[in-house]
Formats: C-alpha cells, sequence, structure tokens
C-alpha cells in the first residue's frame, strides 16, 4: 500500500516524540518509551494531534525501547513495544493513516564493556521479531550512524515477510558525516545497492537549513526519506529546549522536497505544528530544482596599522576594547585560522576568542589553538571553555595546560548540548556549569595563578525573552569572578537600548556581539535555528534570496557598522564573530568605525 502511495505522492509523517512529550507533560528527564504502559492516553494524544496536523504516517513510540538503553528484562521490552503498536493503531484507525515501528540504534557498549556482535544483533532481531508479530508493515530505522547491524537485520526482517517497507534513516553532522566519523558518501553507497531496503536518507542531528545545502549538492536514485530537527537546541534551567519556527521549518522542506525528496517528516524539536505547516506548503508532486552555486573570488582585505596594548592592561585603563573570534578546524590544518590570526592583529583586533567545540561537535581543542595563536601571531587570544566534554579534574588540567601556554583570558560557558541523536555514543559531562566553571578559576587565580590571575569573561545573553533575567544572571556571574561580559550578536533596537548603564552600574566591561549576515538564508537560518540569536524582520527583508555573494556581504557590512555605532557609546567594545571565516568582513566593518 505505502509502495503505490509513494508513486504518486509525497508522504508526509510525524514529527518529534521524545521532544514534544517532554513538552506536554513538564518531564524531560522521563524515557517516554515508559509511558506506552504507564500513561498511553497521553501517547495516543500525541499520536491523534500529528495526524490533526496532517501526518499520513505516524511513528510507534518505541524508539529507544530495548532491553540496553531502558535496563530492564526483553520481556519488559516486549510489552513496551506491544502497547506501542497498540497505541498508534488505535490512534490511527478508520483514518487511512500508515504506521510504522520506530527503532533506535543500540548502544555497542555499557559501562565501558563492549558487547559481541552477536549480542547485540539478536536484540535487533528481537526487536523486529515483536514488531512483525504484531502485523506491522513499515519499520524505521532511525538516527543511525553506519549499516554495520543493519543490514543483517534488515535480511532477517525480509525472510520473514518480504512485504515489509524498510526505511533507514542515518544522523549527520552538517559536513556530511556521522557521529563516527563515516562519510556519508559511503553509507549511501552501501544502502542503495542494497536491494532489502526500501527507502534511505537522513534524520536528526542537524536542522532543515543544513539538511537541505547537504542534499541539494548530492544526486540519489530511489525513495529518500528526510526528518531533519527543528534547528539546534539550547539548556534552559537543565532542560533542552529547541526554536519554535513551523514557519522557517516547513518553507526548509518545502526546498528539500522540490530536490525529490518523496518522505518528509521532523526529529527533535518538531512539534504538531510543524507538520501542519508542512502538509500547508508542499505539494503532493514536488516540482524538482536544483540550486547553482556560484563561484566568487575571495575579497582581499583592507590593511592598515593601529597599535595595539595587552588586554589586561585595557581592561584596567577602560579603554575600548576589539575582539574577533574565530572558528577552530574540523581537522588539524590550522593554516587558514592562523592567516585570519594575523590578519586581525595586523589590524589592530585586541584579542582573537576561540570556541570549544560549539553545537557539540568536535573541533580543534580552544586552549591549544588559542596558544598557538598567542605564540604564533604574537595577538593575545582567548579559549572559550565549556563543561561538556570535560569534568572537575580535565577542566583543572586544562586550564592549567592553558596557564602554562601564557593563556590569560578565558570565556567560562556552560557549553551546547551533544545533539540528541549522537547522545547513546558521545556522553555529555556537565560536571559543572558557567557558574560553577568561574567560581574554580577563581579559586585556581588565588592558588595557583596569583601572581599574574587569569581574566575571566562571561556570556550575556540579552536576547531572551526575559532579558532582566539574564542580567540577574550576570550579577551572579560578577559574584564568581567574572571580569567581563560577550554578548550574543545584537541586531535589535530594542537590545541596543537595553545596553545603555549596565556597563556603567555594575563597573564591569561589556562587549557588544557583533556578527555581520551574509545572505537572506544566513539570516533566516541564524533567526529560526540558532538559539540566543534574534534578528528583527526588517534586517531580513533588506536581504534577498536572489542576491549575488559580494552584493550581500557589502549589506551585512553595512548593517554591522550601523549596529556599530549605535552601540559604540553603551559599550566597553565589540565582540566581532566571524562567518564562515570571512575575516575580510570583519575587517571592512573595523576600518569604518
Amino acid at each position: 500500500m505505502i509502495r503505490d502511495y509513494l508513486k504518486n505522492n509525497v508522504l508526509i509523517t510525524d514529527g518529534a516524540m521524545g521532544t514534544y512529550y517532554a513538552q506536554v507533560t513538564g518531564k524531560y528527564n522521563a524515557t517516554p518509551e515508559f509511558a506506552n504502559l504507564n500513561e498511553p492516553e497521553i501517547i495516543e494524544k500525541i499520536h491523534k494531534e500529528y495526524i490533526s496536523a496532517g501526518a499520513k504516517l505516524i511513528k510507534t513510540n518505541t524508539f529507544s525501547a530495548n532491553s540496553m538503553v531502558l535496563d530492564i528484562p526483553f520481556l519488559q521490552v516486549k510489552k513496551i513495544i506491544q502497547a506501542g503498536v497498540q497505541i498508534a493503531n488505535k490512534a490511527a484507525q478508520g483514518k487511512n493513516i500508515f504506521v510504522a515501528a520506530s527503532i533506535g540504534p543500540l548502544p555497542e557498549t555499557i559501562d565501558k564493556i563492549d558487547l559481541d556482535y552477536e549480542v547485540v544483533i539478536n536484540e535487533y532481531k528481537n526487536i523486529v521479531d515483536v514488531f512483525l508479530d504484531m502485523k506491522v508493515k513499515i519499520i524505521i530505522f532511525e538516527t543511525f550512524s553506519d549499516a554495520h547491524y543493519l543490514l543483517e537485520t534488515v535480511k532477517h526482517i525480509k525472510a520473514k515477510d518480504s512485504s515489509v517497507f524498510v526505511v533507514t534513516q542515518f544522523a549527520i553532522n552538517p559536513e556530511g558525516y556521522t557521529r563516527r566519523g563515516i562519510n556519508s558518501k559511503s553509507i549511501l553507497k552501501e544502502v542503495e545497492n542494497y536491494k532489502n531496503i526500501d527507502a534511505y536518507g537522513f534524520n536528526c542531528s542537524v536542522g532543515p537549513g543544513h539538511m537541505y545545502n547537504y542534499l541539494k549538492k548530492k544526486s540519489f536514485t530511489g525513495v529518500m526519506a528526510v526528518a531533519p530537527n527543528a534547528g539546534y537546541p539550547e539548556i534552559i534551567h537543565e532542560r533542552t529546549v529547541y526554536i519554535q519556527n513551523p514557519d522557517y521549518f516547513a518553507e526548509k522542506m518545502k526546498d528539500i522536497s522540490k530536490l525529490g525528496v518523496k518522505i518528509l517528516g521532523g526529529c527533535c524539536g518538531t512539534t504538531p505544528a510543524h507538520i501542519e505547516k508542512m502538509v500547508e506548503m508542499i505539494k503532493p508532486i514536488p516540482e524538482i530544482c536544483v540550486d547553482e552555486q556560484k563561484a566568487t573570488e575571495r575579497i582581499k582585505p583592507y590593511i592598515y596599522e593601529k597599535k595595539t596594548d595587552g588586554l589586561t592592561e585595557k581592561i584596567k585603563k577602560g579603554r575600548f576594547v576589539i575582539a574577533v573570534e574565530l572558528d577552530p578546524p574540523f581537522n588539524a590544518e590550522v593554516e587558514l585560522i592562523m592567516h585570519n590570526a594575523r590578519i586581525c592583529k595586523d589590524n589592530g583586533v585586541d584579542l582573537i576568542t576561540v570556541a570549544d567545540s560549539p553545537m557539540g561537535r568536535a573541533r580543534v581543542d580552544s586552549i591549544m589553538m588559542a596558544a598557538r595563536i598567542k605564540r604564533e601571531a604574537g595577538i593575545e587570544a582567548m579559549p572559550h571553555v565549556c563543561c561538556r566534554d570535560r569534568n572537575l579534574n580535565a577542566l583543572k588540567s586544562a586550564l592549567l595546560a592553558g596557564y602554562i601556554e601564557n593563556i590569560r583570558n578565558v570565556l567560562a560557558v556552560t557549553g551546547d548540548p551533544v545533539a540528541t541523536a549522537d547522545k547513546n555514543d558521545i556522553k555529555e559531562v556537565f560536571n559543572l556549569n558557567s557558574f560553577k566553571l568561574m567560581e574554580l578559576i577563581s579559586i585556581m587565580n588565588k592558588e595557583q595563578f596569583s601572581e599574574e590571575p587569569l581574566n575571566i569573561a562571561g556570556a550575556l545573553n540579552l536576547n531572551a525573552v526575559k532579558p532582566e533575567i539574564e542580567l540577574g544572571r550576570m550579577l551572579k556571574k560578577i559574584d564568581r569572578g567574572a571580569n567581563f561580559f560577550l554578548t550574543q550578536p545584537i541586531y535589535d533596537e530594542a537590545i541596543i537600548n537595553l545596553l545603555s548603564g549596565i556597563e556603567e552600574q555594575n563597573r564591569m566591561k561589556i562587549l557588544g556581539g557583533i556578527m555581520p549576515v551574509v545572505s537572506y538564508r544566513n539570516a533566516q537560518f541564524l533567526n529560526n535555528e540558532v538559539a540566543g540569536i534574534r534578528i528583527p524582520e526588517e534586517i531580513i527583508a533588506k536581504f534577498n534570496p536572489d542576491m549575488r555573494r559580494e552584493e550581500a556581504e557589502d549589506l551585512g557590512i553595512e548593517i554591522a557598522v550601523d549596529i556599530a555605532k549605535r552601540m559604540k557609546d553603551r559599550v566597553g567594545g565589540f565582540y566581532f564573530i566571524t562567518p564562515f571565516n570571512r575575516v575580510e568582513m570583519i575587517i571592512k566593518i573595523i576600518r569604518r568605525l
């Protein structure tokens, strides 16, 4: 039946179960699969909401239903799966809706002990056998990082019932690699040629913008299934929260459908509202189109002389500070970041900041990179140090190592969470948060670094829904040793006005965040998928999707200069975030100030 439907239609599936269950119930730390037994009415209600939104396919609430993740006997797992199928069937009854089994990846290590292949593959087979016994005709394997266990499991399914429609989806980062570091090209090649897989594609890990950018560069055969996240999450009060962006999400999914993708849905952070907007926007048979990428020449930076002063000295004397953030590379090639750091030094920048694996994706260590920049480029460098990947001992060791390498400035942050799809393989630590990390550094300043203490910088997000809460957090950070603050990128006039008096009232230097927008797509992405950034519609409206790169960059520079001029008298410095390594844009902005 589903095969016939796909011949003439785009299939819209439901969105997230886990994150939406948490949103509906407020149980952010609960495992939703247990709700099949304990709260079946809530799971049924969620299914019905997705059906009412227009979803043609709903997935059972069984993503983590296995004995390894739930840490229960398989007999109990079987009851959870059976209940999940029954609830979904009940919600779909009489509505001509497809019901699919949802199966997530199993961990291959428990308590630091690697599991034998046979143990893992037998668990997969036992899981699919329960679904087959329940007469489920569609099985979706979600957020996998390789096909290691899939091929044998799918073969097992088809041997028992060749009519079952099997979908395999993989979680990739924006660069096209899975959490195991496997290039998606090799995975696609493997599954495309495997006759037992009926549809394949990607879900989770990235938002719709990055998913579209990846897919438009690829050619694929067969039925492609795609379900990106709503965007990238942030942690608020120890809860993983996604941006609510149904209109933007639907627009991007419409673009994805035009590439020929036949099965479309949502993953983490998506809700019935996202699916409803998708159904409104996406036609049953999409018009296939492919974007053309235009090659552009690299803009040469303006170079001018400006004498620099030490950052500590500037902070003490209350002088205006210019900081520029540069992205550390994903690989061992550091030539570009070193080149950009030297350009910044030659143009009077006081400080280079280096992010600590933002969005939970591994990059070169921020402390090591900052140390090399300071040593070889001759400019002060400040690493961002987050709590996601290191426990207390590791944080102490890293701070000591940085100090030995003459690092004297640190931005202490909690850190972005690891993507939901990666959490089986990548474990968050969060032994501390930004407050506790500042306390740790303050203690080390007294005990180990008393002769030349570290300057502690803090993050300040005035784009929050309630900025007064963020100002309260700023005061707590000051109490814990923060010397100065860097704000998130600011675009809104109301936020610029809010800056008035903050620095003077708190006797604390604030560097106003400025990140030039480089295109219409970039503006939409930042506004809809990146937590902590808010761009007014009037700024987005200035950009046109058809603008040439040079034209869009010039407009982005003009807007950034205007924001900086209006902000300058309200802050003690600027914090420029470099977009896509385009340091030339930052230099042009500085030159016009």
